[in-house]
């Protein structure tokens, strides 16, 4: 006894770890290439960008000195500096010394009695290693002098000089037209919210909780807003309401253009992602708390409110800040119907395309961000609270027939799926019209994109392009980085990194992931360069722009295989490639077309992620919806709408024949 005791006194021995496999390897191998994809295309680009915002740019006319000669052109050593010529003359406002990367400041002005024909030298120089000033094309960084006659000093121009700080921050809240979007922003994203959100609840309450019929119609029908760009619905708005539209009498004097056309709008291409959320959590009732109810005659106003709306609150709050993130970033319905009503994602679009001030826009882009992420980080605290309403003794809740509740959920189904209808039918009417509102008879001459702005058909098939390469590579990438995360033995803070770049992107607005992208790939020290302005570059940004979802599906999927796979694979053996390619892909063959589906479609609707870096061999569908509608052409912007909306509703129609000829053969393990 006394040498046992003594025995479990030792003290422990060294920890042993044990040496990683072959396979533990290319694990970990894989995943962090996959995890260096993201960094490349997601981290580094919006570091860029995050850097561009505080970099200010100023002509800092202290660092340039003159020399000017007589009519005989010699020089009698007096130097002018430039900051003390414009303190005498007066000519350069010193608002003008603020400017951009590539702002540049002619010197000329600075000369009141300067005639390029003058027989008159001029002398220029820096004063310091900093300044820089172009003479034509040519760039001078030096501090020695250069001579010039007067006809070349003329396009001498002065370049800023870079610095750090909180100058552009300051300068955006301090412009009442650019802070006022931030209000205008919130609110409309709140109105939208809360409109949204109440009428899918409802839609989702009636086909889940009444017996009413045509409930798979309805279905199809709420879904629909999926398949179109956001711009859609605002060019219908402009036909129903617009200042010739058919029903503008209904607004009663009020403009579409505006907050009114943007919440409708909003309404109509978010409903369909509040009503997949809040189905999901009607669907999962316990029917024993509403037999629980009944036997304590408790009326059903107020079974409502203490059994139905508890049991979804998880999926209502996920709904809503789902949504509000969708509008709040959303850039192509606001162009459309915006009018001066400005929000911020349209502000970006106007500091970088209208006004080329790209510091401005990267301002803007943060701004945005911070609600966006904001928004998602909330929903996730709130998804990671939510606790199963399911138990294994739980009975699945069966509504039951009442005809007067039937009647009204399909009376309630029927005015929803007519408004979503109507937005799609007035933009097929419109795009067949010949000449709106005089000439209404029938034509398919707003299908001949080729004389219209916008890139003709090449965009549209450009579209197709995109969406078959983002869906192929994309669902390769991101359900093989989903197995890599799920599915490698330890590693945990490796794996917990790459949840975090993973889930980064959905926080990401489409328009700030574009323009970090110009910051970061458009610049000549990139090696990357050379994709910028190429197919490739829009689908490694419509990959990233929706990578999150597709992330999530496909781990879902993972997590309902037992790791006793890999268990027996390891006994047995195999590689883990093997196990990977004959039974992780087909028992998730489904969540997989799920994926590939889901990138094709929102790669031909996509408009905010992509409207920076399209050049004009691969211009885009939604591109050429958006350039038609700014150069007027509005009928051929709704034909190539309807263009998409048609095009990704083939595809589901193949996804879903596919899908049922694949899964007998690959699904039949699921049947007995």
């Amino acid at each position: 006894m006394a040498g046992i005791s003594d025995a479990t006194q030792m003290p422990a021995g060294p920890v042993v770890k044990g040496k990683l496999s072959r396979d533990d390897i290319l694990m970990r191998g894989g995943m962090m290439v996959i995890a260096l994809y993201l960094i490349i295309t997601l981290a580094l680009p919006l570091y860029a960008m995050l850097s561009k915002s505080f970099s200010t740019y100023r002509v800092e006319l202290s660092q340039y000195e003159f020399q000017i000669s007589d009519d005989a052109g010699v020089f009698d050593g007096t130097i002018l500096n430039a900051e003390v010529l414009n303190q005498q003359t007066g000519a350069i406002d010193p608002a003008e010394l603020n400017t951009g990367s590539d702002g540049r400041l002619p010197v000329t002005g600075l000369f009141p009695d300067f005639s390029f024909r003058s027989p008159v030298m001029y002398q220029v120089r820096n004063t310091s290693d900093e300044g820089r000033f172009l003479v034509g094309s040519t760039l001078q960084d030096g501090t020695d002098w250069v001579t010039l006659d007067s006809n070349t000093f003329r396009r001498v121009q002065l370049r800023p000089v870079k610095a750090t700080g909180f100058d552009n921050f300051i300068n955006y809240f301090s412009t009442p037209a650019l802070f006022n979007s931030i209000k205008n922003s919130l609110w409309i994203a709140v109105v939208s919210t809360i409109v949204t959100v109440t009428l899918a609840f409802w839609f989702a309450y009636a086909l889940n909780r009444s017996c009413m019929r045509y409930k798979g119609v309805f279905r199809l029908i709420a879904m629909a807003p999926i398949l179109v760009p956001s711009l859609l619905p605002g060019i219908a708005l402009v036909y129903l309401f617009g200042n010739q539209g058919i029903a503008k009498e209904l607004l009663f004097g009020a403009s579409i253009y505006g907050p009114i056309g943007i919440v409708i709008g909003s309404i109509f291409f978010t409903f369909p992602h509040a009503f997949m959320i809040i189905s999901t959590a009607l669907a999962i009732s316990d029917a024993r708390l509403y037999e629980a109810a009944a036997s304590l005659r408790a009326t059903r106003w107020r079974t409502f409110w203490t059994v139905t709306i508890p049991g979804a609150r998880y999926g209502l709050i996920s709904a809503a800040f789902v949504v509000f993130n969708l509008v709040i970033t959303d850039f192509g319905l606001p162009k459309v119907i915006g009018g001066q009503f400005n929000v911020l994602a349209v502000d970006i679009y106007k500091q970088v395309i209208g006004q080329q001030n790209f510091e401005m826009g990267a301002v803007v882009s943060v701004v945005l961000v911070i609600p966006a992420i904001f928004a998602f980080a909330i929903d996730r605290l709130v998804q990671s609270k939510q606790v199963a309403l399911l138990s294994a003794r739980s009975v699945p809740y069966q509504p039951q027939p009442n005809q007067r509740t039937d009647l009204i959920s399909f009376i309630y189904c029927a005015f929803v799926g007519l408004f979503i209808v109507g937005i799609l039918a007035i933009c097929q009417y419109a795009a067949l019209i010949k000449f709106w509102p005089y000439d209404l008879s029938l034509s398919l001459n707003n299908y001949q994109f080729d004389k219209m702005d916008g890139g003709g058909w090449a965009s549209y098939y450009n579209s197709i392009k995109l969406g078959l390469f983002t869906a192929v590579f994309g669902t390769a990438i991101v359900f093989f980085g989903a197995y890599l995360v799920e599915k490698t033995n330890g590693f945990r803070t490796g794996r917990a990194l790459f949840q975090m770049f993973a889930m980064l992107p959905m926080a990401i607005p489409g328009m700030v992931l574009g323009l970090a992208y110009i910051f970061f790939f458009n610049s000549p020290s990139n090696p990357l360069n050379a994709i910028y302005g190429t197919m490739a570059i829009l689908v490694i940004c419509s990959v990233t722009h929706f990578y999150t979802v597709s992330h999530l599906t496909a781990v879902t999927a993972l997590k309902q295989m037992d790791r006793e796979f890999e268990s027996v694979s390891a006994s047995l053996k195999q590689p883990t490639m093997k196990l990977f390619s004959r039974v992780t892909v087909p028992v998730c063959l489904p969540s997989v077309l799920d994926i590939s589906i889901y990138l094709f479609v929102n790669a031909m609707t996509t408009v905010s992620a992509v409207v920076f870096l399209y050049s004009p061999k691969t211009s885009l569908a939604s591109i050429a919806v958006l350039n038609m509608d700014d150069a007027g052409d509005i009928a051929p912007a709704a034909a190539m709408g309807m263009m998409i909306f048609y095009t990704n509703a083939v595809a589901r129609i193949i996804h879903l024949l596919v899908s049922k000829g694949v899964l007998v053969r690959t699904q039949a393990w699921r049947t007995r």
